[in-house]
């Protein structure tokens, strides 16, 4: 029995590229934070605004069987569209063990969801397998990002950088944990949704997304956990100063349709980044100077600013903030586990812009050296605007792997400023 089990095994391995080839010539469906919002809340068998309704009407099993025939064609198209994408990367990077083990994820879980293609959706049993082997899934991904910074580590450690390499990096990682939030998404409003538990964290969110997401209290619960992970390193900590402008209704804390954890996420990561430059910018005397967050909503746009005085950051210096191959912290170990870290990998910023982006939002960083720094976060106020922004493997893709860097067509100064000092000494 063993024996036809190993057979098999390696006969849907071999199929492995034939599948990848297939369904990665399909581009993802993108859907809105409404669309996830009304099917799941008919899923669940309620309302909360009036005036909507599920896209995909129907009972709950119905729905569930609509979910199930949707995620079994859509998550090998997303996981086959990056996975292309991967074996473009730079032959060398491929070869390190992390790399490859996160490679070997992937080829795994694809392997799992394939086998319900054929499955009937009135199998009650395959709907509950289905939802179990999303949950394997989920967990067996928990450590893609560590994985896949520990092979750009061991990538730079042995070959050094090259801005051609690099800028094939950066583009990859971009689209590469994109692509990760986005399956995870998916995953979560299924799971959550039909697994009929209520989330002990956010027990008012429908799946994974909160209708009436009251974003001030999800920038003090971010303010308070970074506070506290601060006095574990510095003993001290700067204060919150927040203030809410709903220019919609004055009288009413802003909210709106939102994945709590998304914007707590890039939240928490901002408060650790503002914190650590605050109080070794501030090392003298007893005072911090506090941070100072503004939640502003208009008509289309919610704004969130996060304004710090830790000294700023040097403008030539900025752009390194958002790479993947750049980090002023040491670099952790992957199997610390004594306390999470200030700093790490230095993938805070990049992915959190990437949640930020992921529906149609965006983060950006405002320095002026000496003083501080201002981070902005941009989120769509609309639920309908709040779309999936979704790579896509296709021949334009392919061209930014095969970039070759040119001589500059503009004066390229040293990359150190000169030291006026010794200069002035010189004459």
């Amino acid at each position: 029995m063993k024996f036809v089990r190993f057979i098999m095994k390696n006969a849907a391995l071999a199929n492995v590229p034939h599948h990848i080839e297939h369904f990665s010539k399909f581009s993802p469906s993108p859907l809105s934070m409404k669309q996830f919002l009304d099917f799941a809340i008919a899923s669940v068998g309620y309302q909360i605004f009036s005036n909507q309704r599920c896209f995909l009407a129907g009972s709950t099993n119905a729905c569930e069987k609509t979910s199930f025939v949707f995620l079994r064609q859509e998550l090998p198209v997303r996981l086959s569209n990056i996975m292309k994408e991967i074996n473009l990367l730079p032959k060398r990077l491929l070869t390190t063990p992390s790399v490859q083990m996160v490679q070997s994820w992937y080829i795994q879980s694809l392997m799992e969801i394939l086998e319900f293609l054929e499955k009937s959706p009135e199998d009650q049993s395959a709907l509950q397998e289905f939802v179990d082997a999303l949950v394997n899934i989920r967990n067996r991904h928990n450590d893609v990002v560590p994985t896949m910074a520990q092979g750009v580590i061991e990538y730079k450690e042995v070959f050094g950088q090259d801005p051609v390499t690099n800028q094939n990096i950066q583009y990859f990682l971009d689209r590469f944990y994109m692509s990760r939030i986005s399956i995870r998404m998916l995953i979560n409003q299924h799971t959550l949704v039909f697994d009929g538990a209520t989330n002990p964290v956010h027990p008012n969110t429908i799946g994974s997304i909160d209708p009436h997401c009251q974003v001030a209290d999800v920038v003090k619960d971010a303010y308070e956990s970074a506070k506290m992970l601060c006095y574990q390193y510095y003993l001290n900590s700067p204060e919150l100063e927040l203030q809410e402008l709903n220019t919609n209704n004055r009288k009413q804390p802003i909210s709106i349709v939102y994945v709590p954890s998304h914007l707590y996420h890039m939240l928490f990561e901002l408060f650790k980044n503002a914190m650590r430059a605050t109080i070794e910018n501030n090392k003298e005397g007893s005072g911090l100077p506090p941070i100072q967050v503004m939640v502003a909503v208009g008509g289309e746009d919610l704004t969130i600013k996060m304004s710090d005085c830790g000294g700023g950051v040097p403008f030539r210096k900025m752009e390194n903030l958002f790479s993947y191959m750049y980090s002023t912290a040491p670099t952790p170990q992957v199997d610390e586990k004594q306390r999470a870290p200030l700093a790490g990998f230095g993938y805070g910023l990049p992915i959190s812009r990437l949640y930020a982006k992921y529906f149609q939002g965006d983060l950006q960083l405002y320095s002026m050296e000496g003083h501080g720094t201002d981070a902005v976060i941009h989120l769509k106020a609309l639920s309908t605007d709040s779309v999936e922004r979704l790579p896509v493997f296709n021949k334009t893709a392919r061209r930014n792997y095969e970039l070759t860097h040119g001589a500059d067509d503009w004066c390229v100064p040293s990359r150190e400023p000169l030291d006026l000092a010794v200069f002035r000494l010189a004459k």
